[in-house]
């Protein structure tokens, strides 16, 4: 069964001139994790302000736990937790006072659901009346995760909750949503770090309003249509300039230390490559095959 289904869900802005969402349709199962992956603008958030009840859609239509966003809003809002990408609990009240608050408007404890964020609501206790707007951005993201969660609801909604956290912060997070996924919960969670789209069951690319692919993410590596390299050199600009200025190169970018380069006949041309770049860089430079990653396949498909 699914959790969540959209279809054709369109969004526009400023009188139709700006379009957040295109022809949206995507399906989510009961207790997967499921990613949406891509930069800011791609439409990610206003597409979980419809599925929350937020905000309308101009056309389309989409359900959640089998109730639908439009007719059933307030029967979806008692069964989702929503996190959106800025803080916004009241930061002039302590960690216990927030927590304590979002409880009592769901009508329940912080003890009735205690099991579900025991683990996150320890590393807070002991700031536990520190005003919330005083807490670091880590802590921030877990005390807006115990707020989402107090009620027990059967759908999450995470709009770029590791945006801007430190990365021992960023990996304790995706800890606690395997868990939370193995105690049955579902999870929808955007993400501009391509690198999180693994820690995902499935994953969405979207891009200006539109989905560009969905599937596990090791699928959508293999479906990557072409052989890919890595290059690398002291002088790692000239060597961009060089592969790109070559005939038959088909991409090159910069991606970290090195150029992730794919060239339009694959090994057919790999040879004449390595000559070019011997004779116009006139330095040595590495060159080794390489699996693609995510970001690779988000290139492409833009």
């Amino acid at each position: 069964m699914n959790a969540i289904i959209a279809n054709h869900l369109f969004k526009s802005f400023e009188k139709g001139k700006i379009k957040a969402l295109e022809d949206i349709s995507f399906e989510v199962k009961q207790s997967e994790l499921f990613g949406l992956i891509g930069p800011d603008g791609a439409g990610k958030t206003t597409l979980f302000r419809i599925l929350a009840t937020l905000l309308l859609a101009e056309s389309g239509d989409a359900s959640v736990d089998g109730l639908d966003v439009k007719k059933d809003y307030k029967a979806i809002r008692k069964r989702v937790g929503y996190m959106p990408g800025k803080f916004s609990l009241y930061q002039d009240l302590s960690v216990e006072e927030n927590l304590n608050f979002f409880a009592h408007v769901f009508g329940t404890t912080i003890e009735q659901n205690y099991h579900l964020i025991k683990d996150i609501y320890q590393q807070l206790e002991p700031f536990k009346t520190r005003k919330a707007g005083k807490l670091s951005g880590g802590m921030k993201q877990k005390l807006a995760l115990c707020c989402a969660l107090i009620h027990e609801p059967s759908v999450l909604f995470l709009d770029e909750p590791t945006t801007g956290v430190d990365p021992v912060s960023r990996k304790e997070f995706w800890e606690m949503l395997k868990y939370l996924k193995s105690e049955g919960i579902t999870i929808l969670v955007s993400t501009p770090y391509m690198d999180e789209a693994s820690l995902c069951d499935r994953v969405a690319l979207m891009q200006k309003g539109k989905i560009l692919d969905i599937d596990t993410p090791v699928g959508i590596i293999e479906k990557y249509p072409k052989k890919i390299w890595s290059i690398h050199a002291s002088n790692m600009y000239a060597l961009l300039q060089v592969a790109r200025a070559f005939p038959n190169t088909h991409t090159c970018f910069g991606f970290g230390e090195s150029h992730h380069l794919t060239l339009k006949n694959d090994d057919e041309d790999y040879q004449a490559f390595c000559q070019y770049v011997q004779e116009h860089y006139k330095e040595s430079f590495q060159i080794q095959e390489i699996t693609a990653t995510i970001e690779d396949c988000f290139m492409a498909l833009s």
